[in-house]
């Protein structure tokens, strides 16, 4: 972790959240691709997914964080939220056709599964 942005808070740049930025790029791409109809991201698109990113990057748990569905601290304002769930539902079956590997990775597992 290191430490930038004037606000004192932690950035995140672990592998964990990389993982997360790149599958919720990948979701947000599919989203409008087929409902927006564009080749490249629009500019509501694209400014869920600059959000999504920074939200990430600032995440308080870090690389210890769980699925954001679950978190007990919700720090997507209201409209990015609703946002990115109509995303989320939207893409989330997609992902099994398109990235079928990050799809599995990012099903949640029973807290007793794992390690």
């Amino acid at each position: 972790m290191s430490m930038t942005n004037g606000d004192s808070r932690q950035l995140t740049e672990g592998p964990v959240i990389h993982r997360e930025k790149d599958i919720v790029s990948k979701m947000i791409r599919i989203y409008c691709t087929k409902k927006h109809r564009n080749k490249e991201l629009c500019e509501e698109c694209r400014d869920l997914q600059e959000y999504a990113v920074k939200r990430l990057t600032l995440c308080k748990f870090g690389e210890e964080k769980s699925a954001c569905a679950k978190c007990p601290v919700h720090c997507y304002k209201p409209f990015y939220r609703q946002k990115i769930k109509q995303v989320m539902r939207y893409s989330g079956p997609w992902m099994l056709l398109y990235h079928p590997i990050e799809s599995v990775r990012h099903i949640p597992l029973p807290d007793k599964w794992r390690r």
